[in-house]
């Protein structure tokens, strides 16, 4: 029946002006919203990075450097579990071999089997849900009657070892970027290897490489001070010690004891800050109870040392430890500016990345780009909508106008929900709106037709609108089903412009049901009522 009780009236009405309301704010700018009442819907559309400019760099693990890092832990591993337990095994030539092996040879081929039981653990069983439940190994290793041992990467533990990087390299990248203030940051996977990071409306591009690209593992070295530094860079430094450089200009060298005594993973906050008596900017941070107790006892041990504080092979400060420090808390200092050390801060406080990154590929898009993007996708939108209006109107006269109301109210509805869920509005979401233009009085011809059919039959003017609605609209819904289907599906299996795309076309779905459905079905029925005719002019 083409009657609506009162109640859905004004839940009509009311979905209506709220969808209004909340399109409203995308007409004005931030300044303008900003001095409304605060009951006033002040959320906007999020542009992305096609639209308002930004930020575009694809990153990709380095293997090499990973694998050298894992293959100095596996040989520390070795060491210790060959000499540590008794009696120890004595072996030779423990080493890196061509960044994929560790090789040594036991010094007696008789603890071949002694050998086997210490190491065999250390192949390392990966979690290994996605292989179906197979066992993985992240080494293998085989031990030869001569004593010769390798332990080297197994394909499968590698390719799985560097998902878990990429998966963490994310987190720590997106801890990072949301503290630099920006709008709606795209971070994804890309591949096997490679992250993709998107910054909207940031104007720091170069600020934006220094973060996320900076792998800020941090770590705390007592320096050596009774070894010489000089004859450490003309030789080599003494086995135990890294000759490393300040962050200087000129670089100061340091020996430093090469087992750190804290990282970074001992770290629960860091905050930038200034000096009481300098008045510079420092980095202020804190230990977490495991960290203080190990700090407590290496500066009380250790006091009139120097003690370095190296980032990323590089020192930072490296000051003297004039008294033990107890409370878990300290202090970097250096040639800091406010935001060199608010960035430092921010580091610290999202974490070391698992492994180095590096750029392949890099784009700044300017905002004139996404300007033009914009003003080209109004007079689409313009056209579109325009043209759909003019075909509407000629083809069902009335009835037509009726769809063009509902179809504005469909757009408000649309700007509305973007705006209320936050979504990011990309060039392809254009498209995607301009698509649910021409979408949205799909359903209208296909109801006017069929009013149009039921007329011909010799129906009413009441039993022909309601036949016509309540029969069209059982393939309006088959027909949006399966476009919102589809529209899911590019959405989890898309990224970027694509899931913009997908947003865009699965909400225009959703409104468009219900303005050309039932926001037209509720305008007829108020025109009926007040006009009564026995004819209809479609």
């Amino acid at each position: 029946m083409l009657y609506f009780a009162r109640w859905k009236t004004v839940l009509i009405l009311l979905t209506i002006l709220v969808g209004i309301l909340f399109s409203v704010p995308n007409f004005f700018t931030r300044e303008q919203v900003a001095s409304w009442p605060s009951w006033m819907p002040g959320r906007q559309l999020v542009l992305g990075l096609d639209l308002q400019g930004g930020a575009y760099l694809l990153y990709e693990v380095d293997r090499t450097s990973y694998q050298q890092k894992r293959l100095q832990s596996l040989e520390g591993d070795i060491r210790n579990a060959l000499r540590q337990s008794e009696p120890r095994i004595g072996y030779t030539g423990l080493g890196i071999k061509n960044n994929s092996a560790v090789e040594l040879r036991l010094r007696d081929t008789a603890r071949v089997a002694d050998a086997r039981e210490r190491l065999k653990d250390l192949v390392n069983p990966l979690d290994a849900s996605m292989f179906a439940g197979a066992q993985i190994n992240e080494f293998q290793f085989t031990i030869s009657d001569d004593g010769l041992i390798r332990f080297s990467f197994t394909e499968d533990g590698l390719a799985q070892r560097i998902r878990s990087v990429v998966d963490q390299s994310i987190e720590v990248i997106r801890r990072r970027v949301d503290q630099l203030g920006t709008t709606e940051p795209s971070i994804q996977r890309q591949g096997e290897d490679r992250i993709l990071v998107e910054a909207p409306g940031l104007s720091d591009p170069e600020r934006l490489k220094a973060m996320v690209g900076q792998t800020a593992q941090m770590t705390f070295h007592l320096v050596d001070v009774n070894s010489s530094v000089q004859q450490a860079i003309q030789t080599r430094p003494p086995a135990g010690d890294l000759l490393v450089y300040s962050t200087d200009d000129p670089p100061v060298p340091y020996l430093i004891e090469a087992t750190p005594l804290l990282t970074g993973d001992d770290l629960t906050d860091a905050q930038a800050g200034f000096d009481q008596r300098s008045n510079q900017p420092i980095v202020n941070f804190r230990f977490n109870t495991s960290g203080a107790r190990k700090f407590a006892r290496v500066t009380q041990a250790n006091v009139g040392r120097p003690f370095a504080i190296v980032l990323d092979n590089e020192v930072i400060t490296a000051p003297r430890i004039n008294e033990p420090i107890l409370g878990g808390a300290g202090q970097i200092s250096g040639n800091f500016s406010v935001e060199s050390a608010n960035d430092l801060a921010i580091l610290l406080r999202a974490g070391a990345l698992p492994a180095r990154l590096t750029i392949i590929e890099e784009r700044t898009v300017g905002p004139g780009l996404g300007a033009d993007s914009i003003e080209a996708g109004k007079i689409a939108s313009v056209i579109g909508i325009s043209a759909v209006a003019v075909f509407m109107i000629a083809c069902y006269g009335l009835f037509g106008i009726l769809s063009c109301v509902a179809l504005f109210a469909n757009m408000a509805l649309i700007f509305g929900a973007l705006s209320f869920l936050g979504a990011t509005l990309t060039l392809p979401g254009i498209a995607g709106i301009v698509l649910t233009v021409g979408m949205a009085v799909d359903a209208n011809v296909l109801i006017y037709e069929r009013i149009r059919e039921e007329v011909r039959a010799g129906r009413s003017a009441i039993s022909a609108l309601d036949a016509g609605f309540s029969r069209a609209l059982g393939t309006i819904l088959d027909a949006n089903i399966t476009t919102l289907i589809a529209a899911v599906i590019l959405f989890y299996l898309g990224s970027g412009p694509i899931r913009g795309f997908a947003v865009t076309l699965a909400i225009g779905i959703i409104t468009t049901v219900f303005s050309a459905f039932t926001f037209t079905r509720f305008l007829v029925a108020m025109w009926l009522r007040n006009r009564r005719p026995s004819r209809l002019p479609i």
